[in-house]
């Protein structure tokens, strides 16, 4: 073999160290590369999942206001219910007291006429009666019906059992004495982010503290050149 052979041989040798140093160098980058690439993977699924569970914990909240304003709303149906109960039995009372006057004067004036003694008065046996205790008790639940309607009403979740909040308003004028305060629901729209009712002019969401847009904003109105 000549020299320029060995010396080519060398080179050739030279070139490949060279080459495979270069070689493993990008090698170990590709491992580390790809480790990288894992890694950030990973972080990336665990992040996909916190918010996943984040979105979860966000409707359960949801999920129990509705639940807590469904109860609220069926709650005060059955206080309206109850008030109108509780009416009707002051009423049917009042009026069997009344009858019960009538009749009794009628048979004392009986009594009277063949020399015996009146029977004695109602309130005796029932001391809580008397001439004022029916027209009291009015005015009391008038009272306290007139106090709870000028605290403020916690805003409706959703629209529930609004047909029989409303066939019970109209039983109520009909056969209360007592007239009720009418008041007229708030203006609702839906939450873009939750999709709850909250009020019309609310700028966040109560429920899920999101910012409320509306789906028509108004234009700027254009100013007309003088």
């Amino acid at each position: 073999m000549s020299a320029v052979e060995i010396l080519k041989s060398l080179e050739n040798v030279k070139e490949i160290r060279a080459k495979t140093i270069q070689l493993e160098k990008l090698k170990c980058r590709l491992k580390q590369e790809c480790e990288g690439m894992e890694h950030e993977d990973q972080k990336l699924r665990d992040f996909v999942k916190e918010m996943e569970l984040l979105q979860q914990e966000k409707m359960a909240h949801v999920e129990e206001l509705r639940q807590i304003h469904a109860d609220i709303n069926a709650l005060e149906t059955t206080l309206k219910q109850t008030e109108y109960d509780r009416s009707k039995v002051l009423y049917s009372a009042q009026q069997v007291y009344n009858d019960y006057s009538k009749v009794k004067e009628q048979v004392d004036g009986l009594r009277q006429k063949i020399n015996l003694d009146p029977l004695p008065n109602i309130e005796d046996e029932i001391q809580r009666l008397g001439n004022t205790y029916f027209e009291n008790k009015k005015k009391e639940w008038n009272s306290e019906a007139s106090s709870d309607t000028t605290s403020a009403p916690m805003q409706p979740l959703a629209p529930a059992a609004s047909s029989t909040t409303q066939n019970l308003s109209n039983i109520q004028e009909k056969n209360d004495p007592r007239q009720p305060f009418r008041q007229h629901p708030p203006p609702m729209k839906a939450c873009l982010s939750c999709h709850q009712q909250i009020h019309r002019n609310a700028p966040i969401c109560p429920l899920c503290k999101a910012k409320s847009r509306s789906r028509n904003p108004k234009k700027p109105k254009k100013k007309q050149d003088d």
